[in-house]
């Protein structure tokens, strides 16, 4: 009788080491990070870059540096100038828009080209929506950069 009940107890320990312990708890799953803002690229164009956007009829101009928004037009060569806030982008482009301190304001919207300004072939990557004050206009828009090397050509693809 004890050889059995040495058996049933050596039987019962092998039985109880072989059970499956309970999982420790699961550590918490960290919160996940935020998604990363759209990069400021449009059609392959820089948006933190100067930019200059242009329209005919009536003709004007806006320089989008870092320090501003600078528009000129052939009625007022010498315009008006509000902070640049950098783009905000959109779904279908990028936004800029800031007032100066006479209450002046601007908005500049930017989609994907291809645009033609009307007086030249060029064509720019960018075509642009502008809105000063109440008066909206509609141009195209690239980069200083591209732009400066287009000087003295009408034609041509604007990069």
């Amino acid at each position: 009788m004890r050889l059995i009940l040495v058996a049933a107890c050596a039987a019962l320990a092998v039985s109880a080491c072989n059970q499956q312990q309970p999982a420790p708890p699961a550590e918490p799953t960290p919160p996940a990070e935020p998604p990363a803002p759209p990069e400021p690229v449009i059609n392959g164009v820089d948006l933190t870059a100067p930019l200059r956007a242009v329209g005919t009829e009536p003709f004007w101009a806006i320089e989008m540096t870092p320090s501003g928004l600078k528009y000129t037009s052939a009625d007022d060569p010498t315009g008006f100038s509000v902070p640049n806030p950098g783009p905000t982008m959109t779904a279908g482009g990028a936004e800029w828009s800031g007032a100066d301190a006479n209450g002046k304001t601007l908005k500049v919207v930017m989609t994907s080209g291809p645009c033609s300004d009307g007086m030249s072939d060029r064509t720019y990557p960018l075509t642009a929506e502008v809105d000063v004050g109440a008066e909206k206009l509609r141009g195209c828009g690239a980069t200083i950069e591209a732009l400066e090397r287009m000087r003295g050509k009408e034609s041509g693809e604007v990069r």
